[in-house]
């Protein structure tokens, strides 16, 4: 069963899902999900103090249950952006190497684009080959703050 809640955060509303006890979901914004059922659950709380503490600098790993939802190479993508450490960038060249696919970084990017658990996986962290912010599915700004934030504010 998939349970969600919407919380007020530093970078505006997000909903977050639980399926059977994971994170399923993130999302930027008060977006209700229509296979599911608006109710908190002490998960999404627990999820919500986690993100709240990491935006404030007090966090800089996660202790949830995931259960992202995706592709066979969506999930190993997924997965080699949960090793990038905190305070650091990576490259979707980079990430398609670790992903088992080296020439795949475009399909990195939509790998990406398409997490469904923004901020606790991080593909904030992966930054163009020249170093260039490059999309993210929450906006430029937020992709910025959350960079920021794990820098200490620089």
């Amino acid at each position: 069963m998939l349970y969600y809640e919407f919380y007020e955060s530093a970078l505006g509303p997000l909903t977050i899902g639980d399926t059977d006890g994971a994170v399923s979901s993130i999302s930027f914004g008060r977006i209700p999900l229509k296979e599911g059922v608006q109710k908190e659950t002490d998960l999404t709380l627990q999820a919500a103090k986690e993100i709240a503490e990491y935006l404030a600098g007090e966090r800089t790993a996660f202790d949830l249950p995931l259960r992202p939802e995706g592709t066979p190479f969506q999930k190993r993508v997924w997965e080699a952006l949960l090793t990038i450490p905190y305070g650091e960038t990576r490259s979707y060249k980079d990430i398609a190497g670790l992903a088992g696919s080296p020439k795949g970084f475009r399909a990195v990017g939509m790998a990406n684009n398409r997490n469904p658990i923004p901020i606790l996986i991080p593909c904030h962290r992966v930054i163009g080959a020249d170093g260039s912010m490059t999309g993210y599915g929450g906006g430029l700004p937020i992709k910025i703050k959350l960079l920021e934030t794990e820098r200490g504010g620089e």
